[in-house]
């Protein structure tokens, strides 16, 4: 744990607390780095933020993400620091989703949660106030989710682990924490972490086939494996969230939920700010037009959340008109 007190940023009125003036003068440049590396996709940002933070006093930095959603990270984080930028958004997609589903009784299955961004959302009020488990293998990473869970009032699940096909345990490595991976050489080294697989989450009686489930998998390499392990799961009211990264020009996860999963596969198209169904994968040239960050694509076979998308498309065909 960080000894001095973090570091306060209330994201809806920019005010930055508890920072001496070379910590805020750090802030001025994270958001403006971000501002203008948005329109090349955010490219060397993480690099150059990363190198500032080495400046800096270690600190953890306590983002207020709305009134009932608190974040925190090590300031000076290269993958989270674009949060300062108050016009930043993350994920866009599963944004709409997520704030589209509030009244929704389901449940966040949040693998591969890094820091529990999305854990700390879905379970805040203005998202529903719904139930998360938040599953993440790294020693390191697993410590800042369960401080993120504890200063929300330990309102969502945590459990350290890998999301795989089956049980069993596997060797985590990586440099960033962004993007530690079991999908690598098992004799080269890193963290023996254990795995479990969607369908154990059944088994071990954490979610049941009753439910209505958003199951986000950012597994690093790891997403067919998963989707594998989760056959009895994704037969039921299931929504799997997978990356699609943009230097994949074979978009190889989406190839498989459309070849080999009884799911329908959709993305949202920005173009039309529309979820497209996708019979063929042409349309993720298109979408995918960086080649160093990751695409969100949806796969579900339930006639409930299929409704859910279309009435996500009216939605906004008629803010259109």
């Amino acid at each position: 744990m960080t000894l001095t007190p973090p570091i306060q940023f209330d994201r809806a009125s920019g005010v930055l607390q508890g920072v001496n003036l070379w910590e805020r003068a750090m802030a001025c440049a994270l958001v403006v780095g971000s501002k203008i590396s948005s329109s090349f996709s955010h490219r060397g940002y993480n690099m150059c933020a990363n190198l500032l933070r080495k400046t800096l006093p270690v600190r953890d930095i306590v983002v207020k993400m709305n009134d009932d959603a608190l974040f925190a990270f090590p300031y000076g984080d290269g993958y989270w620091s674009k949060l300062l930028n108050r016009t930043f958004s993350y994920e866009d997609e599963l944004e709409l989703l997520f704030r589209n589903s509030i009244d929704v009784d389901y449940t966040l299955l949040d693998c591969g949660a890094n820091y529990g961004y999305w854990s700390v959302l879905v379970s805040s009020a203005p998202f529903g106030s719904h139930k998360a488990i938040a599953i993440e293998p790294s020693f390191d990473n697993f410590a800042k989710l369960a401080n993120n869970a504890r200063i929300n009032g330990d309102r969502f699940e945590v459990i350290k682990c890998a999301i795989g096909s089956q049980r069993g345990t596997a060797h985590l490595s990586g440099t960033k924490h962004e993007a530690f991976s079991i999908a690598g050489d098992p004799n080269a080294g890193g963290e023996e972490v254990p795995v479990i697989s969607l369908d154990n989450l059944l088994e071990d009686g954490k979610v049941s086939m009753a439910g209505k489930y958003l199951i986000k998998l950012d597994v690093e390499g790891v997403e067919i494996e998963a989707i594998k392990g989760g056959a009895r799961l994704l037969q039921g009211d299931s929504v799997i969230m997978c990356e699609e990264h943009g230097n994949d020009p074979q978009h190889t996860v989406s190839r498989y939920i459309l070849d080999h999963t009884p799911l329908k596969l959709i993305v949202h198209d920005p173009a039309t700010n529309r979820f497209e169904t996708v019979t063929e994968l042409s349309i993720l040239d298109r979408i995918k037009v960086s080649t160093h960050v990751g695409y969100n694509v949806f796969g579900t076979s339930s006639a409930f959340w299929l409704d859910r998308f279309n009435s996500l498309n009216a939605s906004a065909a008629r803010r259109t008109h």
